[in-house]
């Protein structure tokens, strides 16, 4: 991570216009895409972001603290390229979009929580990590069970005929 901070609430900014610019991201994915059911995919994770930005603007103030869990991914992002981003995107495409931006975030929290000295901030920001990887998780587990259905799906019409 290039990035310098003289403080904690710089950090802290800065983790926040992270969440404000994945929003945006997806909510214009929402926008651009055709299929209604893609167009509430995407506005879902929209809504996602603002929640991990309403957290870290709550710690920013003192409300709220967490402490860090263990989540553990089956690694399907790590196997798959990130697609464009179009408005006729499938649903596949979408989740392993979200893969993959969901892996970012979660590296970036990781690499703020080893950046700071505070033991207090690094748990949080390792907290946040975790909370990527459960979203990272969600959708691998999402997809993967896209993937049995398709598998499933074609098997039946296969032994049918």
């Amino acid at each position: 991570m290039q990035q310098r901070f003289n403080s904690i609430n710089e950090i802290l900014d800065f983790a926040i216009e992270q969440e404000k610019k994945a929003n945006k991201f997806y909510t214009e994915l929402s926008e651009r895409v055709k299929d209604h059911i893609m167009r509430e995919v995407f506005e879902g994770f929209a809504r996602e972001e603002l929640q991990h930005k309403a957290k870290l603007e709550a710690i920013k103030r003192g409300e709220i603290t967490v402490k860090p869990e263990s989540v553990t991914s089956p690694g399907i992002a790590e196997q798959l390229a990130e697609p464009e981003p179009d408005s006729d995107m499938s649903y596949q495409e979408a989740l392993i979009l979200a893969m993959k931006k969901e892996k970012a975030a979660y590296r970036l929290y990781l690499e703020m929580a080893v950046a700071t000295e505070d033991e207090t901030l690094a748990d949080t920001f390792f907290s946040m990590a975790q909370e990527e990887a459960n979203h990272k998780l969600r959708f691998e587990v999402e997809y993967d069970d896209l993937k049995s259905r398709e598998l499933t799906k074609h098997s039946s019409s296969t032994f049918c005929q």
